[in-house]
């Protein structure tokens, strides 16, 4: 899964959790593409380190950036939807 189809799925669960259907999202779906975007961000790392020149560095900073925003949403999402499970 691409970064952007990681953060469509956040999209749509926050769509969800608008609409009231917190139930239809497990916090499974959640760890999921959390996992893939620490997993993103583990690769950006290691390129920021190898690379040589300051445009890609930079460049692959501000990717770091969107990455690190989504997985803080998504842990916001996660505690959210543990909350509301856990007042059922």
């Amino acid at each position: 899964m691409g970064l952007g189809k990681s953060i469509d799925k956040l999209d749509d669960y926050y769509d969800r959790l608008a609409q009231n259907k917190v139930s239809k999202i497990t916090p499974d779906h959640v760890d999921k593409v959390l996992v893939k975007l620490r997993g993103k961000e583990a690769l950006l790392l290691a390129e920021i380190a190898d690379s040589q020149k300051v445009a890609k560095k930079e460049r692959l900073e501000s990717k770091l950036a969107v990455v690190r925003e989504q997985i803080e949403r998504g842990q916001w999402l996660l505690g959210e939807i543990e909350a509301a499970a856990s007042e059922s």
